[in-house]
């Protein structure tokens, strides 16, 4: 069997024997349990260098993703326990130094790098990760300045979170009992450095800031590598100082220094001593805000006394004439009330007279009294009414008599009773006139003064 120990990566191995293979046909299976075997037995540990393609994250934690270059491609995994060690996120299109061992995926037929470490080609993994949360934190807006909160003017409870064996929380603790010694300060003993540190900082920010009446949180440590400030570097922390209650101020390493901490922050001290300095620069400030509204408080009340005083003066010069000026007063609403008096008088005595008018009217428009003109008028007219009825009936009756006599007069029916007679055709819708107008054994009608006649024609004389 070939052995293939510790060859770097791209140089051929030298094939001391070549496996016995058996007579009989290999199944699949088989075969692929013996490449599997021998890719394992025959690699050490290899470094591979390329470009990160088809990048896969699985549920389960496990990294799945394809190296290549510009000749071919190796299929790649991470699995959990290595991943969550890693110190950036991998994305496609990276250049990436995979070290790992070299195995066959049997239920494919692949082969594979099984990668224990990963890191950037060209660029640390510190680096990178710091870039890669710096635009995410950026996009999300935790950068933003109007999302930044001032500083409280006069805080009654200063929280610390550092670490209580460090040196940055006595430069702290110098400054403000210097500057600001009545100042009530409440430290959260949190690792700063180190496996764990990032998550002692946010579980200690979290806890100070529920602590009733912290107004500003200082969150920070010394200087160091870059290795010693990333705990300061961390998402979580990154969020939980956005999700602070109260403005914090990030206090970490020196002025050269800059951490994800450091952006997130309301503000960002250039160290420890100077975020100490930030806090009770408010109090100074205030203590001149009042030392100066106190003189010119002070200022404003003299003046006041002083024209109080100018007024009272005055009034005293005023109180001299006081007796001459009451009798005048005096007459004066003598007078006015004569001249009220007067008015009242006239006043009532005209509306005395329009009462007067307004009655008068009134009594011309009595109810009762119109009521009885107009029924009194009323028996008058129907009074002539009746009469002159009366006198029409009477000649309406004469001239229809008269009419009456005239019209029996001129009747057909009073010309029968003197004895004549009407002579009409059998169907009595024509007279008959003339006797040459009938022929004989023509059936007529003779209409007489109290009947009528029907007649057969036997001859015309």
């Amino acid at each position: 069997m070939a052995e293939w120990q510790g060859l770097p990566f791209g140089d051929e191995p030298e094939v001391e024997s070549v496996p016995v293979l058996p007579a009989g046909p290999l199944s699949v299976g088989d075969l692929t349990a013996r490449l599997k075997t021998m890719v394992e037995t025959g690699f050490g540990r290899v470094d591979v260098e390329g470009q990160v393609s088809s990048f896969r994250p699985h549920s389960s934690g496990h990294l799945y993703f394809t190296l290549k270059d510009e000749r071919s491609q190796l299929r790649a995994v991470m699995f959990r326990s290595e991943a969550r060690r890693m110190t950036f996120r991998l994305e496609d299109g990276q250049h990436v130094v995979a070290r790992g061992r070299i195995s066959v995926y049997e239920l494919r037929g692949e082969y594979q790098i099984i990668c224990d470490r990963l890191e950037p080609h060209g660029l640390g993994a510190l680096q990178l990760a710091f870039d890669q949360l710096k635009r995410r934190l950026a996009t999300e807006g935790l950068f933003d300045a109007d999302r930044k909160r001032p500083l409280p003017t006069l805080p009654r409870k200063i929280g610390i979170v550092t670490s209580q064996s460090g040196a940055a929380l006595q430069d702290v603790l110098r400054v403000l009992i210097a500057r600001y010694p009545s100042a009530h300060v409440i430290v959260r003993d949190a690792r700063v450095q180190g496996d764990g540190a990032a998550e002692d900082l946010t579980r200690g920010l979290r806890a100070i800031t529920q602590v009733p009446g912290v107004d500003v949180v200082i969150i920070g440590r010394g200087g160091g590598s870059a290795e010693d400030l990333w705990a300061f570097n961390d998402e979580s922390l990154a969020r939980a100082i956005a999700a602070s209650p109260v403005p914090v101020i990030s206090a970490v390493g020196h002025e050269v220094d800059f951490t994800i901490a450091d952006f997130v922050a309301d503000l960002r001290a250039a160290t420890p001593s100077n975020a100490a300095e930030l806090v009770v620069e408010r109090a100074d400030t205030f203590r001149h805000r009042i030392d100066r509204a106190t003189e010119r408080l002070t200022a404003a009340t003299r003046h006041a006394v002083d024209r109080r005083h100018q007024r009272v003066l005055k009034a005293a010069a005023r109180l001299k004439t006081y007796p001459t000026r009451v009798v005048l007063r005096q007459r004066d609403c003598q007078e006015f009330v004569w001249r009220m008096r007067q008015a009242l008088l006239d006043r009532t005595a005209r509306a005395g007279q329009r009462f007067e008018r307004l009655r008068r009217r009134l009594e011309a428009r009595d109810v009762r009294r119109v009521t009885a003109d107009w029924q009194l008028r009323l028996a008058r007219m129907d009074h002539r009414l009746r009469d002159t009825i009366s006198v029409r009936t009477q000649r309406a009756d004469g001239r229809s008599r008269e009419l009456a006599a005239r019209l029996h007069a001129l009747s057909p029916l009073a010309v029968l009773g003197r004895g004549y007679a009407v002579c009409w055709d059998e169907t009595r819708t024509s007279i008959i006139r003339s006797a040459s107008s009938v022929a004989p054994g023509a059936g007529v009608r003779v209409t007489v003064a109290d009947g009528e006649l029907h007649c057969e024609v036997k001859g015309r004389a």
